[in-house]
């Protein structure tokens, strides 16, 4: 992040919002999004998205993924009501970076699903920059995988 944002989440601070941080790739937004996002929400004043690079995506979930691009999902992230803000990420190999972007914003809480397959190492990364780790309880709806696959997209 260049200076002009890192002053920007400092003016945030200084307003004393209880900053909620989530993370991840919302390539096709499902309920279980939506729900995650609403819940993120009610933890504090002030929720950012960060918003995983195409590369990291196709990175994560495989070829052809993602189906929309990183602007796109940006798009329709900033369309919802609970979230506040949506900062795209570049592309990142290594948790130094993540955990630095992380540092910049300062969140109180950084809210993540219950089952996520990194779990434990996100609750460690919370504690690191200051934040109160919060799990939301996964809700039982199709994937995004899932759904590429009843569609035929996978």
């Amino acid at each position: 992040m260049d200076n002009n944002n890192n002053q920007y989440f400092q003016k945030k601070l200084n307003k004393n919002k209880n900053v909620v941080l989530v993370g991840g790739c919302f390539d096709l937004l499902h309920y279980g999004h939506i729900s995650f996002l609403k819940n993120a929400k009610k933890l504090g004043d002030h929720l950012i998205v960060l918003l995983e690079s195409d590369e990291n995506v196709k990175r994560l979930k495989g070829e052809g993924r993602p189906f929309h691009t990183q602007a796109q999902r940006k798009e329709m992230l900033e369309m919802l009501s609970v979230v506040d803000e949506v900062i795209p990420l570049p592309p990142i190999s290594g948790n130094d970076k993540y955990l630095r972007i992380v540092n910049e914003i300062h969140p109180s809480i950084i809210a993540m699903t219950d089952g996520e397959r990194i779990l434990k190492h996100r609750i460690k990364q919370a504690k690191l920059v200051g934040a109160e780790p919060v799990i939301i309880p996964k809700i039982h709806t199709p994937s995004t995988s899932q759904l590429a696959k009843l569609l035929n997209l996978e």
